[in-house]
């Protein structure tokens, strides 16, 4: 009777604990050879606290020396290397002869032709080139590799943040996978779902720098979390209540 029992409760723990195809699959519903013309035109803002690498170059190096700043000197070979600029809480960064200028909402290319606009008096046919240096994502939650991982380049999606974590445990979420979104103190929590493939044309499909991408634990795991606390409360009862009768036993 107690062997039959027991073996109930073993089917009915494997059973619960399976994950259904519906469940881990991503892009469910699309089609074979199927074409998805994506309207998300993304492009990524400035925020407060980016760190920008800003080089200024005209035909004659000489002219553009002043708007590029460096560290140091060079010696020894060693070129000396160029100042970073942080925008500030006003959404601004201190330029070489310019002074103030504010960046924060404008994306890479905006922030060019701002520039460009800006030197037209001092340099003709200014060359402008920008690059975010504080670009990473975080990637939290039910993945193999979670932790908080640099991005090369202008943009990343949602899926290549999962690939950097090697992709989502047996146990993570995919129908309701959290971004959270920092634009200068607002927070934004938006939801995606990597089953369907409307996920493609989500706001949130293309990650913008210091996003978080959060994957909730499924069911099964939740209750296997459960079931394991409550598995350690009895096993720490059963230990204290053999500690004391074991006590008193050798006090008679």
């Amino acid at each position: 009777m107690r062997l039959n029992f027991l073996s109930v409760c073993l089917i009915v723990l494997i059973f619960s604990s399976c994950a259904s195809k519906k469940d881990i699959v991503y892009f469910q519903n699309a089609g074979d050879y199927e074409t998805i013309v994506s309207d998300n035109s993304h492009t990524n803002k400035f925020k407060i606290d980016d760190v920008l690498s800003i080089h200024v170059s005209t035909f004659d190096p000489q002219a553009s020396m002043p708007f590029n700043l460096l560290k140091g000197a060079e010696e020894g070979g060693i070129k000396a290397e160029q100042v970073d600029y942080i925008i500030d809480k006003n959404g601004e960064i201190d330029f070489p002869v310019l002074g103030a200028i504010k960046l924060v909402g404008l994306s890479p290319e905006e922030a060019k032709l701002f520039l460009k606009e800006k030197l037209s008096p001092y340099l003709k046919d200014a060359i402008v080139n920008i690059r975010l240096k504080n670009f990473t994502v975080t990637v939290l939650g039910e993945v193999n590799r979670p932790g908080t991982y640099p991005v090369d380049g202008e943009q990343i999606t949602v899926l290549e943040a999962i690939g950097l974590a090697n992709d989502l445990t047996i146990k993570g979420l995919r129908k309701n996978v959290m971004v959270i979104r920092d634009f200068n103190g607002t927070k934004v929590y938006t939801r995606i779902d990597l089953t369907q493939k409307e996920s493609l044309n989500s706001p949130v499909y293309y990650l913008t720098q210091n996003d978080v991408v959060y994957v909730e634990p499924n069911e099964s795991a939740v209750n296997s979390s459960a079931f394991d606390s409550r598995v350690s409360v009895w096993v720490s009862i059963a230990s204290l209540l053999i500690t004391s009768t074991v006590l008193l036993i050798t006090r008679l």
